[in-house]
């Protein structure tokens, strides 16, 4: 293609500056789109936005200014976000549209939100701006910032509504608030997290889940239903209506005494089931021994094993070569108890009998 007479670069670059898409511009200029944009960097012209044009209008400076709300935003981003490596794009998903909805008008956009479609399964929050999307760069939340993302510097001020932003996005609460983790592919955001919580007097752990040989996910943890009540009362303070409610309840579960005596249920045979494994013949006979002599029924110890184990383990799982003399222990165990060690077991890569196993190990009287 060759370039039309009277086409100078001067003029090229003021059709360019007048809006002229490049499908038009080429023709009429005598130059592929990749020859224009060459002319546009040797004057070093700014590029216009090739990502999807934003119909609807957003606040730009909405990430330049700390606010609650602008904490927030960027805790759930820097989680469940990201921003396209293509285009001006960034997007934040969410199963809840409703909070998608709540985002955008937070940004001063009416929002645009995609459904899920192909092998996007959750609903899916479109903001499209050069300028937002240099602010959340500046801000650690990069093209590539699963293993790479940092603990952002949070004016102190802001950080309960940052954590609860963090929390919405990729935490998980215990259904009868004992448990919260976040969990992460960047170990210094995980410290980062952490260290935070400890600041507000809260304990803090971090697990580690091998991935691959490089690569490891991390998860921070706060366990026990009263530092669990303290945290809520932290970052759920003065929040308006900025976070996820099923969360928020079950972090404060145990306000409500009608739950207290719901989860006290479970320690009667009506909440009770039965669970049949296969468990170490050498750990068995210890813990049956370790019974006898503390007065107990051989499954309460075992829960108390298992009780202490959940809530106290603050390192990574490696799995313990045991000898291979299983044998069937049949017994019955609190419902959700069991359910906590069916989703530990899932957490860890582990198999129902080895947290047991483990539960008898770590407990000191092995």
């Amino acid at each position: 293609m060759a370039r039309i007479r009277g086409m100078t670069d001067e003029k090229i670059i003021e059709l360019y500056k007048n809006g002229l898409p490049y499908e038009k511009l080429c023709p009429m200029v005598g130059l592929s789109d990749r020859a224009i944009r060459n002319i546009i960097k040797k004057h070093g012209i700014d590029r216009r936005s090739t990502g999807r044009p934003r119909i609807h209008q957003v606040n730009e400076l909405f990430f330049q200014t700390w606010s609650p709300e602008m904490a927030w935003v960027l805790g759930l981003l820097l989680t469940d976000g990201h921003v396209s490596k293509t285009n001006q794009s960034i997007y934040l998903s969410q199963k809840d549209e409703d909070l998608l909805r709540k985002v955008g008008i937070l940004m001063g956009a009416e929002p645009v939100i995609a459904k899920p479609s192909g092998t996007r399964t959750i609903p899916m929050l479109i903001i499209n701006s050069k300028i937002i999307r240099a602010d959340l760069e500046r801000l650690g939340m990069t093209t590539a910032k699963s293993y790479t993302v940092i603990f952002p510097e949070v004016p102190e001020a802001y950080l309960p509504a940052f954590i609860r932003g963090v929390i919405d996005g990729d935490g998980w609460v215990d259904r009868n608030g004992y448990r919260m983790n976040i969990t992460t592919a960047s170990n210094e955001f995980a410290i980062g997290f952490k260290a935070v919580l400890e600041r507000w007097g809260l304990k803090s752990t971090i697990s580690t889940i091998d991935e691959t040989a490089t690569k490891s996910i991390y998860r921070v943890w706060i366990k026990g239903k009263y530092q669990l009540l303290r945290l809520a009362n932290i970052i759920y303070e003065k929040c308006d209506t900025n976070f996820v409610v099923h969360k928020r309840d079950r972090m404060n579960f145990h306000r409500n005494s009608d739950n207290s005596k719901l989860i006290a249920k479970f320690e009667t045979a009506e909440g009770r089931v039965n669970f049949r494994t296969t468990i170490n013949a050498h750990l068995l006979n210890q813990l049956k021994q370790n019974a006898r002599y503390k007065d107990m029924h051989v499954n309460h110890l075992l829960e108390s094993y298992i009780e202490s184990f959940l809530n106290e383990n603050t390192t990574t799982v490696i799995k313990t070569t045991l000898r291979k003399d299983r044998i069937h222990f049949k017994t019955t165990y609190k419902k959700e108890l069991l359910n906590n060690v069916r989703s530990f077991a899932k957490e860890n890569g582990l198999f129902i009998n080895e947290v047991i196993e483990y539960s008898i190990l770590n407990s000191g009287d092995s």
